[in-house]
């Protein structure tokens, strides 16, 4: 009986480490059953995957039947191809004109603000004429943030000063804007950076640059200078003008496109310096610009508008 009770513990002593190995077995198993349907998982079965590449799934309290979280969440949008800007007509170029004198241009990207021109475009000369488009346009702006309407006498005189550079007209109007303080609102409020007032020397002697005439362009095509408005009203009159105040930038256009374009040009002789200062101011529909040229008094004004027209053409594009 004592060797039976013996051999009895032996063999419990030798099945005890078998039963242990096989609930290892056991529950390894079910660990790995788990793992192949968990998706993610690196044991993760097919069925599995796809499942879990379906959504995860719920009821819908409302209705009870099942809905797809995944399905509910909106595809993110795929981005869209920023459109390209068509060129200018105008190509950035060296020029190495026949020209006697001083020359620079200036063409501002009104859809981009960018600005290219002659590496001279920030010297300045005297606007003469030019500075009348910004003289009208504070006018009419200040007239407008007072509540008042310019009679129409008053835009009868602002006509006059834009299509036909009436001086005379133009003086009164300077006076009533404040004559300098007018000029320092310019440089401001159209962001100049290469120009200066000439005190008390008037209008004709404000200086301006070619680049800061681009700006003085766009300042006023966007708004800014005649407010909203009397924007539309003024870049039409300039669009009108005539007689000897209609040469340079646009001429260079084909005829069509000439009516389209908002001008104001300045020239005078500079007796003092002996010189001929003659600039250009243009607006188009993406783009302004400004031409000044410099020269000797004696070659007269031909020389100068037709010059301002010669620099426009040898900018302009083929088929522009």
């Amino acid at each position: 009986m004592a060797g039976n009770r013996r051999a009895a513990r032996r063999e419990g002593a030798d099945a005890s480490p078998l039963r242990l190995v096989a609930i290892a077995v056991i529950l390894i198993g079910l660990v790995l059953v788990s793992l192949r349907l968990l998706p993610g998982s690196p044991f993760e079965s097919s069925a599995a995957a796809k499942w879990g590449n379906a959504g995860t799934t719920t009821n819908d309290r409302s209705t009870g039947k099942p809905t797809d979280r995944s399905a509910r969440q909106p595809a993110p949008p795929s981005p869209s191809p920023s459109p390209s800007l068509a060129p200018l007509p105008f190509a950035a170029k060296n020029l190495d004109l026949d020209i006697e004198g001083w020359y620079s241009w200036s063409v501002l990207d009104r859809r981009t603000g960018q600005i290219i021109g002659s590496r001279n475009m920030g010297e300045t000369s005297t606007t003469a004429s030019m500075i009348k488009s910004w003289i009208v346009a504070d006018y009419l702006r200040r007239a407008a943030d007072a509540g008042q309407t310019p009679s129409d006498a008053k835009l009868a005189d602002a006509t006059r000063i834009i299509r036909d550079s009436d001086n005379t007209r133009a003086e009164q109007f300077y006076n009533q804007v404040g004559r300098d303080a007018s000029i320092k609102r310019l440089i401001s409020m159209c962001k100049l950076t290469d120009s200066s007032v000439a005190p008390d020397k008037g209008w004709s002697r404000t200086a301006l640059s070619p680049r800061d005439t681009a700006r003085l362009g766009n300042c006023i095509a966007t708004g800014t200078a005649a407010g909203p408005k009397w924007t539309k009203w003024l870049l039409n009159e300039m669009k009108l003008v005539r007689g000897a105040g209609d040469f340079g930038i646009r001429k260079a256009f084909p005829a069509a496109e000439q009516k389209q374009i908002a001008i104001k040009n300045g020239w005078i002789d500079r007796t003092r310096e002996q010189e001929m200062h003659i600039n250009c101011l243009a607006i188009g529909d993406t783009w302004t610009m400004g031409v000044m040229v410099k020269y000797p008094i004696d070659k007269g004004y031909d020389y100068g508008m037709k010059n301002c027209e010669k620099i426009t053409e040898a900018l302009l594009r083929p088929g522009a």
